[in-house]
């Protein structure tokens, strides 16, 4: 049976939050497929411009399935589809939709790529889903009923020793200025002397999906956009892990800094990236 999109307009009775996540379930899987049809050969290029439009119309393709169905549920919603910026919304609802999470790896012939849509609501993550057309797996979390992959609740790690830890960090976005690069260079050979391994690639929201199933322990980033952060934030959160900044204060969409980590290894984590 095909899966079809359930939508309202502004006089339908609103559905509820459990459905909305279901009907966005479909709608990023669908453009997850088509995203999967244009994967395969690497895709050359030789300019700065030539790798924009090729990113251009991976994005393209996904969000012609994705705005329709998202703006379709939430008439009223707002929409957010630049994968870069950063910092609070406007009251109100707003999808943060990232058409193709690890663009550049998808050019690339490389697996690690997904499409990603979060509801945020008076600026805080109500749902997201997370889903990685390559492997099928769909991660989901709705605020106060835990995260999930295809159904399966997902718990963090319950390490509580940071060099027993695999953890990660990853770049927020090509051409940072020199203060953060030199940040996260110094903040790597920190972690490569107090945890087991570090890992380093991106995209950030494919981490933040590992530190929510347990498979790693932290991730952290300096710098970053909403619609990486974000959909990570509430899987992490709802999967039981703790998020703050790097210094251990509550993270907010404002924050120059970002951790992620199972709850008994993030006093160490937070130690290890202030010094």
């Amino acid at each position: 049976m095909s899966e079809t999109f359930q939508t309202t307009d502004v006089a339908d009775v609103a559905i509820s939050d459990v459905d909305l996540l279901d009907q966005t379930v479909i709608a990023v899987r669908a453009a997850g497929s088509a995203l999967r049809e244009r994967f395969g050969e690497v895709v050359r290029y030789e300019s700065r411009e030539e790798l924009m439009r090729a990113l251009a119309v991976n994005d393209d393709a996904a969000l012609d399935i994705l705005r329709p169905a998202l703006s379709g549920l939430r008439p009223e919603a707002g929409w957010v589809e630049d994968e870069l910026d950063g910092g609070a919304l406007p009251p109100g609802e707003w999808w943060v939709v990232d058409p193709a999470e690890g663009n550049v790896n998808h050019l690339h012939a490389l697996a690690d790529w997904a499409v990603t849509a979060t509801l945020v609501r008076e600026n805080q993550p109500v749902l997201t889903v997370v889903h990685l057309p390559l492997t099928g797996e769909t991660y989901t979390a709705l605020t106060g009923a835990g995260a999930h992959l295809d159904g399966r609740p997902l718990h963090v790690s319950p390490t509580t020793d940071l060099a027993l830890s695999i953890v990660a960090t990853s770049q927020a976005r090509p051409d940072e200025d020199e203060k953060i690069v030199r940040r996260v260079g110094s903040s790597i050979t920190a972690m490569l002397f107090d945890a087991l391994v570090v890992r380093t690639s991106v995209p950030a929201t494919l981490h933040l999906a590992n530190v929510a199933a347990g498979r790693i322990d932290a991730f952290w980033q300096f710098a970053g956009a909403r619609a990486d952060l974000l959909p990570g934030a509430l899987l992490v959160t709802e999967a039981g892990g703790k998020i703050s900044d790097a210094e251990g204060r509550p993270w907010t969409p404002h924050s120059e800094t970002f951790l992620a980590a199972a709850p008994g290894i993030h006093t160490e984590a937070v130690t290890t990236l202030s010094r």
